[in-house]
């Protein structure tokens, strides 16, 4: 992972991303991996082997927040959460 408060990140990929950005969490008790957020979001999230959302993202771009802010709504276990 490439730390973007360093010269190791392109500007361009520091552009995606802005100072106290957004960061969703699992909460793998509550998740039982209806996908959801993945056919919402799919450039955010996945499912594992053991088909648990996971967060491909952290910080979720500043062009990905309103989906990852959908994704967190309906999740019908409520099993995102932010995480600024």
């Amino acid at each position: 992972m490439v730390d973007l408060h360093t010269d190791e990140a392109s500007p361009a990929v520091k552009a995606r991303f802005k100072e106290g950005a957004v960061r969703v969490i699992v909460d793998r008790d509550r998740c039982e991996g209806n996908a959801v957020c993945l056919g919402i979001a799919p450039d955010i999230f996945d499912l594992d082997d053991e088909d648990y959302a996971v967060v491909k993202l952290d910080p979720i771009p500043a062009d990905q927040e309103q989906l990852a802010e959908q994704a967190i709504a309906e999740c019908p276990r409520a099993a995102l959460s932010r995480g600024d």
